[in-house]
Formats: structure tokens, C-alpha cells, sequence
């Protein structure tokens, strides 16, 4: 805990040197998420909608090439079947990702951008729910028919971390992104099962 803490710190403390420099610049931004949860234990897995929103720094240390960072509330989740039980996720994170940019003019004002990097997340919130019957066998596995997502004995790990792409266009002020978030870390807290998180987005912005 102490660890992700101090990593939060550094990476908000990188946000703000970067956007105390020349060239950076300040966004809010928000969107739609299309999102579910992949492992080789998982099965019927359909994906939930949910959301974002928050800011967004976009430090050009060089022609056409940025550092794009921010600090997002993002709902994510996931319906899937694990062991006979059919679970309805929702989970939110707090999601810090730090992606090299790539930005092509195409007329004056409009500049389309590629993007690519890693990304950190929290889970803040959220409630994961039993669909089905829990029998006596599934009940020292998931606990009761609905707990805290992030519930320390039944719930998920809330750190997540993972490699992020997407591609955008800026329109002056205007910011359109389409991405998508693949994680890297097994969130789950039974032994042997993976689990791990996958989100599509399409979010739009303004730049100050």
C-alpha cells in the first residue's frame, strides 16, 4: 500500500513540473467506456458500459511529440461465470496513465495523434454482485451475494497496472480520443484463478 502511495505521489508531482513548463497544457476531459475482464478461467464474458472523467496534461518536448498524462475517475466491470457463479463487476479506479504521443498536422488547427504507454490505477469503489445461486461449495470463495468490489476478503486487489494505445485528433481546443487499456496485473484474490482487466473508451476533451 505504502508503495502504490508513493508511486501516486511521484507520478502527480511529474504531472506538475510538466505542466509548470512551456509547452504544456491543461484538459478536462470525459467519455464512454466499453469494458470486461479476460482470463483463461473466465467464460460468457460480456462487457459493461460505464465511464470517465477528469484532467488531462499534455507536456510537446519536441516537434509532434508529447508526453500525455492525467488523473482520471474511470468505471469499469465486467459480467462474466467463474465456477458456476455469473458475477456483475463494477469497479471504479482512480487511473494515471503516461503515454508517449505522436501528433501528425493534417491542415491548419487539426492535428491527428498516436498514442501509447503504461498506465496505473486504484479501485476506489464499486460493488461486485452474484447473479446465480451461491451454494455452500461457493460461498468461502465469493462470500455473500454482494460485497465491496475491492472487499479485502471476498473483493478484487484494487491495484491495477497495464499498456495503453489509442489514437485522437485535435480540432484547436477540441479533443476526440478513441483507446483502449489492456492490464497487465492479476486483480484477483483467489488462489490459482487470473483475472485480469481490458477497457475500450472514446472520450472527448478541451484543451485550456
Amino acid at each position: 500500500m505504502k508503495k502504490i502511495k508513493f508511486s501516486l505521489v511521484i507520478a502527480l508531482l511529474g504531472m506538475v513540473s510538466l505542466v509548470g513548463a512551456q509547452n504544456a497544457s491543461f484538459s478536462i476531459k470525459g467519455g464512454l467506456n466499453m469494458s470486461n475482464f479476460y482470463g483463461d478461467e473466465l467464460s460468457d464474458k460480456n462487457m459493461k458500459t460505464g465511464f470517465h472523467i477528469g484532467v488531462g496534461a499534455d507536456f510537446e518536448f519536441a516537434p509532434n511529440m508529447a508526453i500525455q498524462s492525467g488523473l482520471l475517475f474511470t468505471s469499469k466491470g465486467a459480467k462474466y461465470t467463474y465456477s458456476s457463479a455469473e458475477l456483475n463487476v463494477n469497479a471504479n479506479y482512480l487511473q494515471l496513465p503516461v503515454h508517449f504521443a505522436y501528433k501528425i498536422d493534417v491542415m491548419p488547427g487539426t492535428r491527428v495523434v498516436l498514442h501509447a504507454g503504461p498506465y496505473i490505477a486504484y479501485g476506489v469503489s464499486g460493488k461486485r454482485k452474484i447473479d446465480s445461486q451461491i451454494t455452500d461449495i461457493l460461498k468461502p470463495i465469493f462470500g455473500e451475494p454482494e460485497v465491496n468490489t475491492f472487499d479485502k476478503d471476498f473483493g478484487y486487489k484494487p491495484f491495477d497496472a497495464g499498456l495503453g494505445l489509442g489514437v485522437g485528433a485535435e480540432f484547436g481546443r477540441i479533443l476526440v480520443d478513441l483507446g483502449w487499456d489492456m492490464g497487465l496485473t492479476n486483480i484477483s484474490r483467489i488462489n490459482n484463478a487470473d483475472v485480469k482487466t481490458q477497457n475500450a473508451y472514446l472520450s472527448v476533451g478541451y484543451k485550456f
